[in-house]
């Protein structure tokens, strides 16, 4: 990793510290996935290594410093597992293969919110809940943030890369 995609990579994680302690602030939480926001756009500025930490570190650094998301129940690990795979696809899709930014935020989020509502379905029974009923709610429940991390995300990432002279932040 050069020392710009360190630097670039430590801005994301902040942002993903500071972004949902503001939107708790005004009571608008988990319903619009604000950690993800920085964590996506990581993703499409950013090539698959240090997206994907981007994505793997942001949810335990935020749960050590500000107790979200929790580590028990698994809502941490599970987020780490969501960011990782969201950040290394969206780098992999629209830096690596040139695709549409906007396809790239769709797969990348529908790839997210699958392994979710997997992770859900699958550790749910562990803590007395109904699976796929906990993983179903989950996924209702995260929709204005999938609007969100669509319809915002890959807005700002095309003006960052305008304000860059067009290149790549990992460039």
């Amino acid at each position: 990793m050069t020392p710009r995609e360190i630097a670039l990579s430590a801005l994301f994680i902040a942002v993903g510290l500071a972004v949902p302690v503001l939107f708790h602030a005004v009571g608008m939480g988990s319903t619009f996935l604000p950690m993800l926001l920085p964590i996506l756009a990581a993703g499409l500025l950013l090539r698959p290594l240090p997206a994907g930490l981007v994505g793997v570190l942001t949810p335990p650094i935020s749960s050590l410093l500000t107790g979200m998301p929790p580590l028990a129940p698994p809502v941490a690990p599970v987020m780490s597992a969501e960011g990782l795979a969201m950040g290394v696809l969206a780098s992999l899709l629209y830096r690596r293969l040139g695709w549409n930014i906007f396809l790239t935020a769709v797969i990348a989020v529908a790839a997210e919110r699958l392994i979710m509502a997997l992770l859900i379905a699958a550790l749910a029974p562990l803590f007395g809940l109904p699976g796929p009923l906990a993983a179903f709610w989950k996924l209702l429940h995260g929709l204005p943030g999938v609007v969100l991390l669509i319809g915002f995300v890959p807005f700002l990432v095309q003006r960052l890369e305008r304000a860059m002279g067009g290149q790549n932040a990992s460039s």
